[in-house]
């Protein structure tokens, strides 16, 4: 028989275990708040101010960089869709003015060149 490994961390039958709920705080987490920043002096208030000002504002500057990266990628793709819509459409017209141009010049020259063998 292998011998398994003991975990202290689990409770045995031997063990008595204690049911009684944990202590309840000695003061709500406001009226601990409120007795902290009773004392503090004004320099510790503008710290504070500066820390939240520059939380606040990193947080707001990565959400207006993601929204303004998204809006751009969008306007660009609409942008960049109709530019090539635009450019397909003037390349398909120049290729067939340009084939259209080939086939009568070498429809001209076969006949003329039959007509000249006729001759």
């Amino acid at each position: 028989m292998t011998q398994q490994s003991f975990d202290p961390s689990i409770p045995v039958l031997t063990e008595v275990l204690d049911d009684t709920p944990p202590a309840a705080p000695a003061a709500s987490p406001d009226g601990l708040a409120q007795r902290v920043v009773q004392g503090w002096s004004e320099e510790e208030w503008e710290l504070l101010e500066q820390r939240l000002s520059e939380r606040i504002l990193t947080q707001l500057q990565s959400r207006t960089d993601f929204v303004l990266e998204q809006r751009v990628r969008d306007a660009m793709a609409e942008v960049l869709q109709h530019a090539l819509k635009s450019l397909t459409a003037d390349i398909r017209d120049g290729l067939h003015d340009t084939l259209e141009k080939i086939v009568a010049r070498a429809v001209a020259q076969e006949i003329t060149h039959l007509k000249a063998l006729r001759k």
